[in-house]
């Protein structure tokens, strides 16, 4: 009985981390409490019945394990990975790549504002596949959402069309994204550690792609009549082109991993070499390229400290989450179906809950969902991941707790409140969706 009275404590948490979400306190600190709100749970546990995950271990251990093993690890397995995309991003921005890629694209799109728009939002989540953090979002956006808005599409459409480019498409390919999340999954089972971004890759395109089709399709809809309006390129046509062939960079990470299997580090620096040495950035000899490499990696990592901060917070809730899993586990597992169907149902229909971090989130309170799951079920990795992944990146890519959302609205001028009445129902109907198509691909593996 008491078991199930410390998970009810847990379920409590959870639903005030979402509070605490919606009311858009920082979210750093914000798992960093719950992290220590979960260990007095599971201490305060222990003491009246033995803890499962705390057996053999002292509290010393345990408080180690949390605040210190946990970030560490996690440092070591995904931090690298962010500082290394960040510098491929920054490489991309500062060598005029991706607002060539841009500016050509408007170009093609000509007179037809609705065709223009459309292209905007493919490049964007093509770009967004190797571009991480706020940084990118506020250098892509400056380009594209002045674009849009000159087009005569409403504020709320533009802001809409690019985060659900660039939050969701984009999100499903995005390397540092499938390390972050598989990292995530390797520290909740050790036999989870050998799934890899090639046997991730076939559900993620089809998940990039669907996504981007409903969201354009949203658009279109939303569109109506726009009207054309040039304003929008005033010192954008005097801005130097960048050569055709550096181009072919935005895509170099992905192709690198999949068509040749390269580590993810080794792909982003030779990606950003390819790009730095086609756009002419490395010329002026070897003292002036060095100069330059190492202010764009310093710029990078600048831009994504504040997601390195709440990564490590994350790390630590990660770890949390193991020794109040048996408590949640004793709630939940009575209710956790025992097919693979009904398992994409339940993700289906409740997967709007990864909402403001909510319970079916992976970077969020669904990590305690996560650690009973795979303590209740011996279900694959090739079904958990990519059922998992549906709930975070989908309601996460049109959330108001995404930093580069908060900076959109904020650079719009739209309210929040009209931009979840929007985002919402989309993630609600992405989520079905999304987890038919998991069922389809992966659900008979068992």
């Amino acid at each position: 009985m008491i078991t199930q009275v410390l998970g009810g404590l847990v379920i409590l948490s959870i639903l005030f981390m979402a509070f605490y979400c919606i009311k858009g306190y920082n979210m750093t600190v914000g798992f960093f409490l719950m992290s220590a709100i979960w260990i007095a749970i599971s201490f305060a546990g222990n003491m009246i019945e033995p803890n499962s995950a705390m057996e053999g271990l002292t509290a010393v251990e345990v408080l180690t394990d949390v605040f210190q093993a946990g970030p560490e690890a996690y440092g070591r397995n995904v931090l690298v990975n962010v500082l290394f995309g960040a510098f491929f991003g920054t490489v991309l921005i500062e060598t005029g790549i991706a607002s060539t890629l841009i500016r050509k694209t408007v170009e093609l799109g000509g007179d037809h504002p609705r065709v223009t728009v459309n292209m905007l939002c493919l490049v964007t989540a093509v770009l967004f596949t190797s571009l991480t953090g706020v940084g990118p979002y506020i250098a892509i956006g400056v380009v594209v959402l002045p674009i849009m808005l000159a087009l005569g599409i409403s504020p709320l459409v533009s802001v809409f069309a690019f985060i659900g480019s660039a939050g969701v498409s984009a999100s499903f390919l995005n390397v540092v994204n499938f390390q972050q999340y598989q990292t995530i999954f390797e520290t909740t089972s050790p036999e989870f550690a050998n799934y890899s971004y090639n046997d991730y890759f076939p559900f993620a395109i089809v998940a990039a792609t669907i996504s981007l089709i409903v969201i354009l399709t949203i658009v279109n809809v939303k569109i109506g009549k726009a009207r054309k309006v040039y304003s929008w390129d005033a010192g954008q046509s005097t801005a130097k082109s960048a050569p055709a062939l550096s181009l072919i960079s935005v895509a170099m990470p992905v192709i690198l991993l999949i068509a040749f299997n390269l580590p993810v580090i080794l792909s982003f620096i030779l990606s950003s070499l390819f790009a730095l040495i086609t756009t002419g950035h490395l010329k002026g000899g070897f003292v002036e390229a060095s100069r330059k490499i190492a202010k764009y990696g310093s710029d990078g990592a600048i831009s994504v400290a504040p997601m390195m901060a709440f990564l490590l917070a994350i790390a630590t809730y990660n770890a949390a989450a193991a020794y109040v899993a048996p408590y949640l586990g004793a709630l939940l597992s009575p209710v956790i179906p025992a097919t693979t169907l009904g398992l994409a149902i339940v993700f289906g229909v409740f997967g709007v809950l990864g909402h403001f971090r909510g319970p079916m989130n992976l970077v969020g309170s669904g990590l305690a969902l996560l650690h009973v799951v795979a303590a209740v079920t011996n279900w694959p990795i090739q079904f958990l991941y990519p059922l998992f992944i549906v709930t975070t990146i989908i309601p996460q890519g049109l959330d108001i707790t995404l930093s580069g959302a908060v900076w959109a609205l904020d650079y719009a001028k739209v309210q929040s409140k009209d931009y979840m009445r929007l985002g919402i129902p989309t993630s609600a109907t992405l989520c079905v969706i999304m987890a038919i198509v998991v069922y389809l691909m992966y659900g008979s593996l068992m």
